[in-house]
């Protein structure tokens, strides 16, 4: 990269960032993309002159090295990569081979770093999970900058601004994938089709494959089924749809859901 990014810093990342995210959808897109890569040019060749063609060649040139999903839209770990220096790049830690694709892997690190149980995630426990992430990759990190880097943080995923992320924004930051439950229709199927699905459904959330689901099982079946009626609840919303669904599905009420107690919430006949 230029050296006109050689000093950018994840503080100076995040300026452009929310600069050129105009839409604040995640992504920088369409007009947002020209926009971006005619400030580069600016910034690459101040003495050239600008022309929509230059910004084109630009940012085909740009895309096609950095554009690694191949979307026409650049994602913030896709524009990390492009200007921050490696040592400042600390979004590549979020980085998955597989990406987190069950919200019950989802809710286990969710209840593990909300460790006051409020149903939110503070700074302070962001830092604890930033701080764990880095061993984890067996990166060096100071205390300073793993002050800086929980900031920074904090500023790109805490969308309302209150000083604490809620489920949403620590899915963002997780990359977690679609939700399981969008792949099915239980209401317009058939019996047989029911009852397919709802194997599918059970062995899905059963992560742990004891025939029942449990602790942060729950938690993830109950979080994808309430955001097919709602995008988007927070931790305590959640907190309270969990003991409304084991107070209409926990028969023997032992707190857990049996295979065939899910199935006659769900209307699934044996």
């Amino acid at each position: 990269m230029d050296c006109a990014f050689d000093n950018l810093d994840a503080a100076g990342f995040l300026e452009i960032w929310q600069h050129f995210d105009a839409d604040d959808n995640g992504y920088i897109e369409g007009k947002e993309l020209d926009e971006f890569f005619r400030h580069m040019m600016k910034k690459l060749g101040p003495q050239e002159k600008v022309t929509e063609e230059k910004v084109q060649i630009l940012k085909q040139r740009f895309m096609s090295a950095y554009d690694v999903t191949a979307d026409g839209k650049l994602q913030i770990q896709e524009l990390a990569n492009m200007i921050l220096r490696e040592d400042e790049n600390f979004l590549l830690i979020f980085r998955r081979e597989a990406p987190l694709d069950n919200s019950v892997d989802f809710m286990k690190i969710w209840r593990k770093y909300d460790a006051d149980s409020s149903g939110y995630i503070s700074a302070q426990e962001l830092k604890a999970f930033l701080k764990d992430l880095f061993l984890q990759h067996r990166k060096e990190v100071s205390s300073g900058k793993l002050e800086d880097y929980t900031d920074a943080m904090m500023k790109i995923f805490d969308k309302n601004k209150d000083g604490r992320l809620d489920l949403n924004d620590l899915s963002r930051i997780l990359a977690l994938e679609e939700n399981f439950m969008l792949r099915f229709q239980l209401d317009a199927c058939s019996q047989d089709e029911r009852k397919r699905d709802f194997e599918k459904i059970f062995n899905h959330y059963d992560v742990s494959k004891t025939g029942a689901l449990e602790g942060p099982e729950v938690d993830g079946f109950v979080k994808d089924m309430m955001e097919l009626v709602r995008p988007s609840i927070t931790g305590p919303e959640l907190d309270k749809l969990r003991v409304l669904l084991l107070r209409h599905c926990d028969a023997n009420m032992d707190g857990i859901i049996q295979r065939n107690e899910l199935a006659l919430c769900l209307g699934v006949k044996p």
